[in-house]
């Protein structure tokens, strides 16, 4: 019998609990038109999964122990560090006080019993329902020594995007910091150059927040003009 036959190809779904950010209306959360995919009357929350309780299972423990060990030899309360484990879908989220957040990854480099040697990039996420940290950026690290995936996530406000460089402890992160910054308007503080990287130099605004505009720029295609999403027909 095959994985997908006797159900263990399935994720295993979240449980309730978690943190409710906001209430979602149809398929895309589309709003005031532009929504053409039929579901308008679909409603559902939107949930961040809540801190995980001990013990979290496998080598996640032995991984927040060493951190913690280590964060306390350097005379720092473990519970001022890290503001919430979280475990889903077997995977390990370490949510970081931004202002703790380069020692934290320098020791998850440097410890023996941790050496996570690779950061592979950094992510922006906004959640406009987050009152107080809109604004998250996500690290992913992997332990080439120990063949191990964890995450790290800072959050910070809309009113005041700043977090960390880490391009000190992972140069390979300039890029992506840039990306980051150019997208979702986190400003990394000790970057070498932080300018944009994708978007023109004096281009206003930031993309891929969820409070940027969507279209309501004019388009041209072989003599048609493309109205603006908030223009367009809806079937909702």
């Amino acid at each position: 019998m095959s994985e997908e036959q006797n159900g263990t190809a399935v994720p295993t779904p979240r449980d309730d609990s978690g943190d409710v950010i906001g209430v979602r209306k149809g398929m895309f959360g589309a709003n005031n038109g532009g929504d053409t995919s039929g579901y308008g009357g679909l409603v559902r929350t939107v949930t961040l999964p809540g801190a995980a309780s001990r013990p979290y299972g496998g080598w996640f423990d032995e991984v927040a122990d060493e951190l913690e060990g280590a964060l306390e030899e350097q005379d720092l309360l473990p519970a001022d560090v890290i503001e919430k484990t979280v475990v889903d879908r077997g995977e390990v989220t370490f949510f970081i006080a931004r202002e703790h957040l380069v020692r934290v990854a320098r020791t998850l480099r440097d410890d023996p019993a941790l050496r996570f040697e690779l950061c592979t990039g950094v992510s922006g996420v906004h959640y406009l329902g987050d009152k107080g940290r809109e604004l998250h950026a996500v690290y992913h690290l992997r332990s080439l020594t120990h063949g191990r995936l964890i995450r790290l996530e800072v959050s910070a406000p809309d009113s005041d995007p700043h977090i960390p460089s880490l391009v000190g402890v992972y140069p390979a992160n300039d890029w992506h910091e840039r990306e980051t910054y150019d997208f979702f308007g986190l400003i990394f503080d000790g970057h070498p150059a932080l300018t944009r990287i994708m978007m023109p130099d004096d281009w206003q605004g930031f993309p891929q927040r969820k409070d940027y505009p969507l279209g309501g720029i004019a388009v041209e295609y072989k003599g048609a003009q493309i109205p603006a999403p908030d223009q367009r027909r809806s079937y909702s």
